[in-house]
């Protein structure tokens, strides 16, 4: 089911503490962006579904990856795409718009998202796998 994107953006700018619903829709569309670059196959699709709209074309139109990015390179990359951010705020910005992500996901479809990105992001998605 796919989520609304009143609810979807009204979380992340609960979970980021953002002041404003652009930011938190900045956030993101950034972090959406960049991890449609990382998702393949009927993961990226089924994310898709579950997404409010505008968020899943955004998804589904990636930027061309040669290869996925490190957690530390994804953060940097999300850095480089917003204006004044640094990695610590594009930690924040990713880690609140993630988190949403993987409840809009659920458990199932998180865990095989997870298993397509490098090892670390299962902390961007508030998700700690065990080791």
């Amino acid at each position: 089911m796919r989520m609304p994107w009143d609810t979807f953006l009204s979380t992340v700018q609960e979970r980021g503490e953002y002041p404003t619903r652009e930011e938190a829709e900045r956030a993101s569309r950034v972090t959406l962006a960049l991890l449609g670059a990382h998702l393949v196959g009927q993961v990226r699709n089924e994310l898709a579904a579950r997404l409010p709209e505008t968020l899943a074309l955004v998804l589904l139109n990636p930027l061309q990856s040669h290869e996925p990015l490190p957690p530390e390179r994804f953060i940097r990359a999300t850095a480089a795409w917003i204006e004044g951010a640094t990695e610590k705020t594009a930690t924040w910005d990713v880690s609140a718009a993630l988190s949403v992500v993987a409840d809009t996901a659920g458990e199932d479809l998180t865990r095989r998202i997870l298993l397509q990105l490098p090892v670390g992001y299962d902390l961007l998605f508030g998700r700690p796998q065990p080791l």
